[in-house]
């Protein structure tokens, strides 16, 4: 449950950092206000998960999911670059949170 946890943390953080880009600076209401729970949701899950996964672990696989999701929605979204060496750093990322999950001990 805690892996479930954490994976979700995950995902709320990529919605916290793509929403950053639709508060114009915390200027605009309700994208605001969607960022900062998705912020505090994001946390907490991770906090929780943290009860049985290492905080190494934890954070690493926590930003890195982000990371990941946050790049690749960038490229959606606002037509960021999709270069051959930006995929290939990005395919490291998974691979190292893959890596991290397999040799965990929890």
């Amino acid at each position: 449950m805690s892996w479930v946890m954490l994976l979700t943390a995950g995902l709320f953080e990529i919605v916290w950092a793509v929403g950053l880009k639709y508060t114009d600076g915390f200027t605009r209401f309700w994208p605001s206000i969607g960022t900062a729970a998705a912020m505090a949701i994001s946390v907490i899950l991770l906090a929780l998960a943290m009860k049985q996964i290492p905080v190494g672990t934890a954070y690493a696989v926590w930003t890195g999911i982000g990371a990941i999701g946050t790049a690749i929605l960038g490229m959606i979204l606002f037509n960021e670059p999709r270069d051959v060496a930006r995929i290939t750093c990005l395919s490291l990322i998974f691979i190292g949170i893959v890596g991290l999950k397999v040799f965990s001990k929890t």
